[in-house]
């Protein structure tokens, strides 16, 4: 097993102080949103002691002893996870992650392009689906799919906006999920989109219901502050039509391909499909690709998919999401009780949240980490166990 060190993205949504006060890093005024523990071409951790020097490169130098026979025949050559903690002091893009089809013939559409992997504008930086598994560190707030449309109506009748009346007549016109479409794709694309004063002035309609004792006050206060961080952008209108969720710490959220997001401030674990596949709509400075977006978009009303773990073992919860590539397990670790089995024989990272873990292969392999430290376990090490005071997360493959 070997030391894992993140890579780090300093987005501008980032806190300054999350993400280093885990890991043990001076903080100035630079945001970072997030620490990459994976093997994504774009951005690989470093491994220290290893014969190289990232986890790209080591997994690519023997993909069966690295990942074992049964990952390499599933997922073929390359780590099929990629672990993540994420620091939101500020809204990120509303977005959508694509299907695995979706993604490999969008991503070979931008090769024959002859776009460059790294170019602003592109929409597909690899072949692969981004299912995500959030973990909560804090309170995380977020919106995720859509509401039923009766709903979302409803949300906005009373707002004196013309803005509001006519999202209104749109979603009782049509209270389906083909009626949600179309009203979604109303408010984002260039043709029809709602003029910057159009949005402010709704934006001012919430606030004075909401100064009036508001019958949502918690869509009311979304749409102020999506406004206030992008003025004039239709994505703060969208908020009406979609779910708000919150994470309490140590609870889970499921994010599918398809289901359209974002998180709106928090502290998390996220534990995705090795991918960095992102089509925006909105809520953000990046590249926005509306009818990419669209045609990517699952418009269903459904609740937020929200993971209840399993107790397995001594003291691990796991966090079983409906996909192949990942699952992510929690393990308190408490000095009277012992050294206790991990899950997992395949590839694994950890991280320990607080405290300290002493880790042990089948073999020889041994390895202490303290609080903001990982660490990569190959298959070859076999079943791990680990002894000590504290939380670690891991990811493996099911």
């Amino acid at each position: 097993m070997y030391r894992l060190e993140p890579a780090l993205q300093h987005y501008a949504w980032g806190s300054t102080d999350a993400i280093p006060g885990l890991l043990g890093l001076p903080a100035d005024d630079r945001p970072v949103s997030e620490a990459w523990f994976g093997a994504h071409p774009l951005a690989p951790a470093r491994l220290t002691g290893a014969s190289a020097p990232t986890l790209d490169a080591f997994v690519s130098q023997d993909p069966r002893a690295v990942l074992g026979d049964d990952v390499v025949a599933r997922f073929g050559r390359e780590l099929p996870y990629l672990l993540k903690l994420i620091a939101a002091a500020s809204p990120l893009s509303l977005q959508v992650h694509p299907s695995r089809a979706r993604a490999r013939a969008g991503f070979e559409r931008e090769v024959r392009a002859g776009v460059a992997l790294d170019a602003p504008e592109r929409s597909y930086r690899d072949a692969n689906h981004k299912p995500e598994l959030v973990f909560a560190l804090s309170q995380l707030d977020a919106m995720v799919g859509f509401r039923a449309p009766r709903r979302a109506a409803e949300l906005l009748v009373g707002l004196e906006s013309s803005l509001a009346e006519q999202l209104q007549k749109l979603l009782t016109r049509d209270p389906s999920p083909e009626g949600v479409r179309a009203a979604f794709e109303w408010l984002l694309a260039p043709a029809t989109r709602p003029h910057p004063d159009e949005v402010a002035a709704l934006a001012r309609a919430c606030q004075r219901r909401l100064d009036a004792g508001s019958p949502s006050p918690r869509t009311d206060r979304t749409v102020i502050r999506l406004n206030a961080q992008y003025p004039g952008d239709p994505g703060a209108v969208t908020s009406v039509l979609l779910n708000p969720v919150t994470l309490q710490p140590g609870e889970a959220l499921f994010v599918p391909a398809g289901a359209v997001h974002a998180y709106l401030e928090g502290f998390a674990v996220e534990l995705m499909a090795n991918s960095d596949n992102v089509l925006r709509a909105g809520l953000t400075t990046k590249h926005v690709d509306v009818p990419e977006l669209l045609d990517n978009l699952d418009t269903v009303a459904a609740p937020p998919i929200r993971i209840a773990p399993e107790h397995v073992f001594t003291a691990t919860d796991v966090y079983y999401a409906p996909v192949d590539d990942f699952e992510l397990s929690v393990t308190q670790l408490q000095d009277e009780v012992g050294e206790v089995r991990l899950p997992g024989r395949g590839p694994r990272v950890l991280l320990c949240l607080d405290g300290a873990a002493d880790l042990r292969g089948e073999g020889d392999g041994a390895l202490r980490l303290e609080a903001g430290q990982a660490a990569f376990v190959p298959a070859s090490d076999g079943l791990l166990t680990g002894r000590g005071f504290g939380r670690v997360v891991q990811a493996g493959v099911p």
